[in-house]
């Protein structure tokens, strides 16, 4: 897939944040071996990370294996609670648990196909039982059904309500999944890796249906990838993650045309090109580090081609570097602590409390 993008929206009325996450973080407890008496040690999963959501716009959080993107759209579903951070749902405090209020406003769409619909009952029973349980089911619910296999590209809807899970292909699964997420009319639509176990041929249509989502129904959208190839050609606004932090953000295209952090120029990099005849300029060192004991310092010091003493025992403070485009790095924060922008002016560095409390 290329870096160009798909069509986004052209209106240009002020968008609204529909859901909110400020500093979420959470770690878990791993055991070292399998003795029943083996030590637990700590893995720091996430740490301190901000995700706004708007109606009618992509959200893209990128990043390695590893990174905690599944996390992140885990904490916002609520699915797992944070160890600490705030949700804000239309900017009010989001409930405590994960009452079926919240539920029915944020669904999640999982990353396998095959396993996140029980395969033991037909497609229309998969549809049936969310509106069930939400009580949503106006009139004639086999009307309902037929109109949510409608909206996901799955015609004729009698088709396909009869058939078991295993009877139909990867794409056609996950737009069944994509279906049963709608049923409930949600605001918010959490894809945790929607189109990495399908084939080539089949994930631009699943991307595409998103797109078509994020334009037509004013979905909030938060697309979990490890391609930014395809965060570039679906998402209006894209969020780099390294080893549990956030490193990048910036709208889409600004971020793929100037990345500012090593890591996102990495990626860039990394990133298939047919027209590339030499290897890439920028080459990552070693592997991301493992959680358990991340590196002090900025956590991408030990593989930076730009490594600078202060990376190895400071986090870097997240900075703007452009209107809307910020980056967590010392690259971009000179010695007398202050900012240096794209066209090298200076300002005073934020830390990344004072940018949270700005955006707020």
């Amino acid at each position: 897939m290329n870096l160009e993008s798909a069509p986004t929206p052209t209106s240009v009325a002020p968008v609204r944040a529909v859901l909110e996450g400020r500093g979420l973080t959470k770690s878990f407890w791993v055991k070292q071996g399998r003795s029943l008496l083996a030590r637990k040690t700590r893995v720091h999963a996430v740490e301190d990370v901000s995700v706004r959501l708007d109606a009618g716009r992509v959200t893209a959080l990128v990043g390695e294996s590893g990174a905690g993107k599944t996390t992140v759209a885990r904490l916002m579903a609520k699915i797992i609670r944070a160890d600490a951070g705030e949700l804000f749902l239309d900017g009010r405090p989001a409930p405590p648990g994960r009452p079926r209020s919240y539920a029915a406003q944020v669904q999640m769409v999982f990353q396998d196909p095959f396993a996140s619909l029980n395969p033991v009952h037909r497609v229309g029973h998969n549809l049936v039982r969310p509106l069930q349980i939400h009580h949503i089911a106006d009139g004639d619910i086999d009307a309902t059904v037929a109109d949510l296999l409608r909206r996901v590209a799955l015609k004729p809807p009698d088709t396909f309500t009869g058939k078991f899970p295993h009877e139909l292909s990867g794409g056609q699964r996950q737009r069944v999944a994509i279906a049963r997420g709608l049923a409930v009319r949600p605001r918010v639509l959490i894809a945790d890796e929607p189109v990495s176990m399908l084939d080539v041929s089949i994930r631009l249509g699943v991307l595409n249906l998103l797109a078509d989502l994020r334009d037509r129904e004013k979905l909030a959208i938060l697309y979990v990838t490890h391609d930014i190839a395809s965060a570039r050609y679906l998402a209006d606004t894209i969020v780099v993650m390294y080893a549990g932090q956030l490193v990048e953000a910036a709208p889409s295209v600004s971020l793929t045309d100037r990345p500012a952090h090593p890591y996102t120029q990495l990626l860039l990099a990394a990133a298939p090109d047919p027209d590339r005849v030499e290897a890439p300029a920028l080459a990552g060192r070693g592997a991301p580090p493992s959680l358990l004991a991340p590196p002090s310092g900025c956590r991408f010091h030990p593989r930076c081609p730009y490594v600078m003493e202060i990376c190895k025992s400071q986090v870097p403070p997240r900075v703007a570097v452009a209107a809307d485009h910020s980056a967590a790095c010392w690259l971009h924060v000179d010695p007398n602590n202050r900012r240096i922008t794209v066209n090298g002016s200076v300002a005073p560095a934020r830390d990344s409390s004072d940018q949270r409390n700005q955006e707020r």
